[in-house]
């Protein structure tokens, strides 16, 4: 009887071991700012939170990401019809919107496929509201590439767009991360600023990468 209960209690800590060295997964979901425009791949927001929990011992893969330059909600809802993912994930981050506005979109559309696409980031978690990680839309009105545009229609649109999406994510109760007061700073700081002169440098999502980070490490410890 005591070697059974031996041979049990070996295989129980060897499966609690196994689970504790399966890497964490993490699902970006997005457009330009998720994939990094302009920026490195390794240097995206992405990849730097990836960077900064392995650093505190985090055992995590690298990101799957989900993003293209110029979607809008509706575009990245289309793709994600079409592509099947290994679910549930670790934890989802997600930031679209700034090509609906770009293309003056309605917010009553934003507001409709931004629930649609949150619950799905939701359900690519497990269903677990806590893993999952809302980013507000940044303002590219204060960059070189917006210099002969309305500047402060743009920042109004911005942050109408932003009042939607948090709102939302409190709804669902999803944590919600501002990074848009960090890319106006980028109207005096131009080394927070791709090449492009429009998308944010590696030095910007730096910042972003940071606050995500944060959050993931204190779910993951």
């Amino acid at each position: 009887m005591k070697t059974y209960l031996s041979i049990f209690i070996c295989i129980l800590m060897m499966s609690m071991a196994s689970a504790q060295t399966k890497p964490l997964t993490y699902l970006a979901l997005g457009d330009s700012y998720t994939i990094g425009e302009s920026v490195a791949l390794e240097k995206n927001f992405p990849h730097q939170v990836v960077e900064l929990l392995r650093k505190e011992k985090i055992n995590i893969d690298d990101p799957a990401i989900i993003a293209k330059t110029g979607w809008t909600t509706d575009e990245l809802q289309e793709q994600l019809s079409r592509v099947r993912l290994a679910v549930p994930f670790d934890f989802v981050t997600l930031l679209i919107g700034v090509n609906n506005q770009y293309r003056g979109r309605s917010e009553k559309e934003y507001a409709q496929q931004f629930e649609e696409l949150l619950q799905q980031a939701i359900g690519y978690a497990g269903d677990k509201t806590d893993r999952v990680i809302v980013l507000s839309i940044p303002d590219w009105g204060v960059t070189p590439f917006a210099k002969d545009r309305d500047k402060k229609k743009i920042a109004k649109e911005i942050d109408a767009f932003n009042a939607i999406n948090e709102k939302i994510a409190k709804k669902y109760k999803v944590h919600y991360i501002n990074i848009t007061a960090f890319t106006r700073e980028a109207a005096t700081d131009k080394t927070l600023v791709a090449e492009d002169g429009l998308h944010p440098s590696a030095k910007d999502y730096a910042r972003w990468a940071k606050l995500v980070a944060d959050v993931i490490l204190k779910l993951a410890k």
